[in-house]
């Protein structure tokens, strides 16, 4: 069979077939006047198979630049991580093998069961999460931080930037200029704080009771509920799984009171390696000699415990709240009215709960690429300029850390940022 490739510019948007006499292979008459003679037509023989180039070896291409990573609106609602589609079509199917009488299937953990697999990587994010507090808070000694005190961002320098963009609440008096003032721990590593609960499928927290119920880091409170064991936060071990038809849990194993903890919140306790509050103080400034090294082990314990988080909410169920930074570990969200978000009156303050991402319950905080920390202030003028790295690799790379592959993109290593003049010359 014959084939005229490409054809005729602005007649027919298919090869014709040569083969049939006044008709296509799809059925449509094509009369022979639409062809012209000024076309250039190329014939193409399907008879043979094309042969394969077995010898051409694949390329890695790495990607040399990506873009920056969003600011979402906060007038708008986040969007959802899976589709609303999929969800609306999961909970048809609950709902129907509810109304027949079936139980919904539930493996571990979204039966309450631990999985064994996992308790390993629990652990091990735990003991990197004490060593990456402990890391950080010694770095910060070395490192100048600055926060600015109307907004949340952070920049890593002996001073700070002159970029325009402070979204605070006075920002229009000052035309956008921040308030630079010294960063803390806190201010590099988001605290995202969760609360406890001895069995996440027992009672939901109502608002009337949610102070007696810890606030603890919600990497912790993951691994505790992967299997990690902590006197000061027990966690309920079920023998027996949990029992639910549609949204309905109609077999729980009963409610079991949560057995007394021992009192320990002094900054000398245990648990306060594994909270960021104080770490600076608890730390004192390494010697020259050790920063490089420390800050490799910092960054190595950085990209441990995201890796692990991510591992665990692969299975674990983490809610996140659509409006404000709010996040639950367990299989539901709690019922305490503090959204203070978009639209929250209409809501009564209550979380619009949906499945949290890796970002809401371990942010990286991005800031501004700086490759010389006593250099010239950036500017507003150059940002298409600059790059972009989470505020905890950017300390570690001043302090002689080698900085992962994945990162070396978005800080446009590779650009050769120009003066302020020269900038007006680029294309």
């Amino acid at each position: 069979m014959l084939l005229v490739w490409p054809p005729c510019r602005g007649v027919y948007p298919h090869p014709i077939d040569f083969s049939a006499k006044g008709s296509y292979a799809l059925g449509f008459q094509i009369p022979y006047p639409i062809i012209k003679k000024d076309c250039s037509m190329r014939f193409v023989c399907f008879n043979h198979k094309p042969t394969r180039r077995t010898n051409i070896k694949k390329r890695h291409v790495s990607t040399q630049n990506v873009d920056l990573p969003p600011v979402l609106p906060k007038n708008k609602k986040k969007p959802y991580p899976i589709p609303f589609k999929q969800i609306q079509e999961a909970a048809k199917r609950d709902k129907k093998l509810a109304q027949m009488g079936i139980e919904k299937h539930l493996d571990p953990p979204k039966n309450g069961l631990l999985v064994p697999a996992l308790v390993p990587i629990a652990y091990e994010v735990i003991d990197n999460w004490k060593l990456l507090i402990k890391g950080l808070a010694q770095l910060l000694h070395v490192v100048p931080v600055f926060a600015c005190s109307e907004c949340a961002a952070v920049h890593v320098a002996n001073a700070g930037h002159n970029i325009k963009d402070c979204s605070g609440s006075t920002s229009a008096q000052r035309r956008g200029s921040h308030l630079w003032v010294k960063g803390t721990i806190s201010d590099v590593l988001i605290p995202v704080e969760s609360y406890h609960m001895f069995d996440p499928f027992g009672r939901r927290i109502k608002h009337e009771n949610r102070f007696d119920y810890e606030r603890i880091p919600a990497v912790v409170e993951l691994c505790v509920q992967a299997g990690v064991e902590i006197p000061e936060y027990p966690s309920r071990r079920r023998t027996q799984p949990v029992r639910m038809m549609g949204k309905r849990v109609i077999d729980r194993g009963g409610y079991v009171k949560e057995p007394d903890r021992p009192c320990s919140s002094t900054l000398l306790s245990p648990l306060a390696d594994l909270d960021t509050l104080g770490a600076c103080e608890r730390y004192p400034p390494p010697s020259p000699e050790e920063v490089p090294k420390i800050a490799q082990e910092t960054m190595d314990a950085y990209e441990k415990v995201r890796w692990g988080v991510t591992k665990l909410m692969k299975e674990y169920t983490v809610k996140a709240c659509g409006y404000c930074s709010e996040v639950h570990v367990g299989p539901w969200g709690h019922s305490v009215k503090l959204c203070g978000e978009f639209k929250h009156q209409w809501r009564d303050g209550k979380h619009g709960w949906q499945d949290a991402l890796v970002e809401e319950l371990f942010p990286p905080n991005y800031v501004w690429h700086v490759r010389d920390l006593k250099g010239t202030p950036l500017t507003g003028n150059l940002m298409r300029f600059y790059g972009k790295a989470p505020a905890l690799v950017e300390i570690c790379m001043h302090s002689g850390a080698r900085v992962p592959q994945c990162y070396k993109a978005m800080m446009r290593l590779d650009i050769i940022v120009p003066d302020s003049q020269e900038a007006d010359m680029v294309a």
